[in-house]
């Protein structure tokens, strides 16, 4: 008996602000899972995946953004209970800032949505693997000297 692996394909934001000299990044919750995640979703038809990365995030969080680049993107596998089927994804995540919107306009997906201390980051998300994508979102910041909404400069 073969076992059937469907692959598909995601995009979502890793979103940053500075906020009183630290940076900052916006999470999304569900109350009765505990779930903690970043921003992301499937594409819609004919949709790319910088479309479906700024659509989702805006859906997801209530916020206007813009990429700023590309950070990396992330695998897993998993199994549907209810069909048993097995699914292979990987997710696009680009590096974000907000330039409008507030959370107020979030959908229904996630209960909460709220910025993060970066160094929160690690003790909040609930999967690895997007601890790490943040954490390689927030060295391209470092490193390259992002600019903020605000006009300041993420370097530290």
């Amino acid at each position: 008996m073969s076992v059937r692996l469907e692959k598909l394909t995601s995009a979502g934001g890793v979103v940053l602000r500075r906020s009183d000299r630290k940076i900052q990044v916006v999470i999304c919750g569900r109350i009765d899972s505990g779930l903690w995640a970043l921003p992301k979703g499937t594409p819609d038809d004919y949709e790319t995946r910088v479309e479906t990365a700024t659509r989702e995030v805006r859906e997801e969080t209530g916020l206007e953004v813009v990429i700023e680049s590309f950070i990396d993107s992330i695998h897993y596998s998993f199994t549907r209970n209810e069909t048993n089927e097995n699914y292979h994804k990987e997710v696009f995540f680009y590096l974000m800032r907000p330039v409008g919107g507030d959370f107020s306009h979030h959908d229904e997906e996630f209960d909460i949505v709220k910025w993060v201390d970066e160094k929160d980051v690690v003790s909040t998300l609930t999967y690895q693997n997007e601890v790490d994508i943040v954490q390689k979102g927030l060295s391209l910041v470092k490193t390259r000297g992002k600019r903020t909404p605000k006009g300041g400069n993420f370097r530290r």
